[in-house]
């Protein structure tokens, strides 16, 4: 499969595996990538996601074979756009755990992603501008709004490269670490945030998720939102009971 997948513990690990291509995006793995998410949000036992990548190249972006070729439509899905994840509705956290270069699509996928782990060696960006391309999945605007709007705009109008440390002074990147490092670093992440209470995190994100699209009023709506539907489940009952009895809490995700 072009996009595998695998459960640890309360982690989904998705794996882009078509490294004699650089991972590039064809129909298939567009397709499956959409399964794996798919499988991830149904499952209530998966409280987040880590998405990695087989090889070289984390994602060399669109197979330019598959669009020479007049298969350009295949590379989106319905539900999740370019490469089944670019466009995709989520309500888990899914952390991008990147070795070697993220350009193009690449760069694209990784800014789908919530949080991003990557090697010291690792370069971001969209070069589209260089082969008369405009980035289509959401770079053009989730780049200015990760790393602000000038140095975006560099990078875009450019289509010069962003390296790891610099995008992780911009404030795109969570951590940079050497390549051997970058899926224990991912999975550490991961292990930190389900220590928490999954439904408390997935209401906290949405929020946040909006941050910057939405009103102050419109988000002391969502805030409060947000506090009303954990309030009776089980895992609200726990924490302060936890707490009391000077113990970790059990969570059950209801």
């Amino acid at each position: 499969m072009p996009v595998e997948y695998k459960k640890q513990g309360n982690v989904a690990i998705i794996t882009m595996n078509r490294p004699e291509a650089r991972n590039a995006i064809n129909g298939e793995m567009a397709s499956t990538m959409e399964a794996a998410i798919d499988q991830m949000e149904a499952d209530p036992e998966v409280w987040v996601g880590i998405l990695t990548a087989v090889g070289k190249a984390f994602c060399a972006g669109a197979d330019l074979k598959e669009i020479s070729a007049g298969n350009g439509a295949a590379l989106s899905t319905k539900k999740g756009g370019f490469a089944g994840i670019a466009r995709r509705e989520r309500t888990k956290p899914l952390i991008a755990a990147i070795t070697g270069s993220a350009l193009a699509g690449g760069t694209e996928i990784a800014l789908s992603c919530d949080m991003i782990v990557c090697a010291d060696d690792t370069n971001f960006g969209l070069p589209e501008v260089k082969r008369s391309l405009v980035a289509g999945a959401g770079g053009l605007f989730r780049l200015p709004r990760a790393i602000g709007r000038a140095v975006a705009l560099e990078a875009i109008l450019t289509g010069d490269p962003l390296p790891s440390q610099r995008a992780y002074e911009l404030g795109m990147v969570n951590k940079v670490v050497p390549e051997a490092d970058v899926m224990k670093e991912a999975e550490a992440l991961a292990a930190r945030i389900t220590a928490n209470a999954p439904l408390a995190v997935s209401a906290s994100r949405a929020v946040a998720m909006d941050a910057t699209s939405k009103s102050d009023d419109e988000l002391w709506k969502d805030s409060g939102k947000a506090f009303a539907s954990i309030v009776g489940t089980e895992d609200f009952k726990e924490g302060p009971k936890a707490f009391i009895e000077k113990r970790a809490p059990v969570w059950k995700g209801r």
